[in-house]
């Protein structure tokens, strides 16, 4: 039976659930950008412009990779959710067992290839040679640690899947403060350089995920696996890569449009690098409400369906959107009053270029915060709804719209290309998300008639 660590999201007001499950989901968020946002602000003030523009200059291939490895995992979650919110305890469980080898398996090919390759990847795009031997130690040790972004990954989604997104945020705020802590201890007692940072988040990572897997043990004894239910199922194996390749893959071609935008501001020299690193560390804080939203969607869609209860996903929609433009509206007030205090967190005050060129990159994309809210919520309900696919056209649109900017409007427009990038990239994806949407839901009513 489960117990009191899960919630069933197919019952009760879809506002209160939503907004009561994101809301730790955004904690977790939020402390995951704090330790990240750390780790710039200690980088910039103590190391450096330099060394901020070469950890920087690693985020797009950052994303890439870890975005593959993280989307997979929150697949692989879809099943587990679906066959909880239709009570079918033992199929679930299998699917656990299964998205634990898969896991297992992809961790070790992931971090085997991208390791070997990472030196040639940031040849490829054309990163400043002052900053690029900081850029190669610093990235590859990252990728290092894949196999411990899979562990946590792959367990906190099993753990939201049932409803719980409270757990999770507990071992995230407890390895950001061991993160912090690491990095002051790496980098300004041991003198490691960039190489610091990436080891204080490979280690507070894999304690966060060893303290999910510890919790799972203790406390859900719905996911007490039986050796029966261990066994590798190819059928299992080939459903929840269904699941979750299109969803890594999703996160993988958004990135690869960030990685050719990327290449572009490269060109542009290490002080362009600096502002956009400065401009997204900030941006990517107060985007932590989309991300949490998003996911909230991707466990109510993925219960709901399972229940057979498609007349909620509506309403779900509706709720989660209205939170979306609401927090949209408070956020753009907020930056284009305090923006500039908070780059000045990451670079010195007489960086006067790169403070004005990170100032307008980040009005430009708080501007469009709605879209990108609606790109979050629909794309991880549909998701959910067990289209992943769908997912991958989403993010085709975005490849194609940041592609676009850095082999044309980088080159004509200079840093201002840059800064037209992401909102073009959510526009064109909400016009694909919407009519999207619809057609999946139709899909499913369809079948849900049939069946009955």
């Amino acid at each position: 039976m489960a117990g009191s660590t899960t919630k069933d999201m197919t019952v009760g007001s879809p506002m209160k659930l939503i907004l009561g499950f994101s809301v730790p989901l955004l904690f977790g968020f939020l402390f995951q950008q704090f330790y990240s946002v750390v780790d710039m602000v200690i980088v910039g003030q103590f190391l450096g412009v330099d060394a901020l523009a070469a950890v920087g200059a690693t985020g797009s291939i950052n994303f890439l990779i870890l975005g593959f490895c993280m989307g997979i995992c929150n697949g692989f979650a879809i099943p587990v959710a679906q066959k909880f919110g239709a009570k079918d305890y033992s199929m679930m469980r299998k699917f656990v067992a299964n998205s634990v080898w898969l896991s297992a398996f992809f961790a070790v090919v992931i971090t085997v290839i991208v390791s070997l390759l990472c030196k040639n990847i940031l040849q490829w795009m054309n990163t400043p040679d002052d900053i690029f031997r900081d850029s190669y130690i610093y990235i590859l040790i990252i990728f290092l640690g894949i196999p411990a972004a899979f562990l946590y990954n792959i367990l906190s989604g099993i753990i939201r899947s049932l409803g719980d997104s409270k757990t999770p945020l507990v071992f995230l705020i407890i390895s950001s403060f061991l993160n912090i802590a690491l990095d002051l201890l790496c980098i300004l007692v041991f003198h490691m350089g960039v190489a610091g940072a990436a080891v204080a988040t490979v280690i507070s990572q894999l304690i966060s995920g060893l303290l999910c897997f510890f919790y799972v043990v203790k406390k859900f004894e719905i996911l007490h696996v039986t050796k029966e239910e261990w066994a590798v199922n190819t059928d299992y194996m080939k459903f929840l890569c269904s699941m979750g390749i299109p969803m890594g893959l999703q996160y993988s071609i958004t990135a690869i449009g960030s990685v050719i935008l990327q290449t572009a501001v490269n060109g542009l020299g290490s002080v362009a690098v600096a502002s956009v690193t400065a401009s997204n560390k900030v941006s990517m804080f107060f985007c932590c409400p989309f991300d949490a939203l998003g996911s909230t969607m991707a466990t109510y869609g993925g219960q709901n369906v399972g229940a057979g209860k498609l007349e909620r996903l509506g309403k779900g929609l509706k709720a989660s959107g209205l939170l979306g433009c609401v927090y949209s509206v408070l956020a753009f007030v907020v930056l284009y009053f305090i923006g500039d205090n908070l780059i000045a967190l990451f670079v010195d005050a007489g960086e006067t270029e790169i403070l004005a060129n990170a100032r307008m990159m980040l009005l430009f994309s708080v501007a469009f915060y709605i879209p990108l809210a609606y790109v979050n919520i629909v794309r991880f309900l549909i998701q959910g709804m067990g289209f992943s696919t769908f997912a991958i056209l989403a993010g085709v649109f975005e490849m194609i719209a940041r592609a676009g900017a850095g082999l044309f409007l980088v080159p004509a427009f200079g840093f201002v290309g840059v800064c037209l990038a992401s909102p073009l990239a959510w526009i064109l994806a909400d016009a694909f998300l919407f009519p999207a949407y619809t057609h999946v839901r139709r899909k499913l009513e369809k079948i849900l008639s049939v069946n009955q």
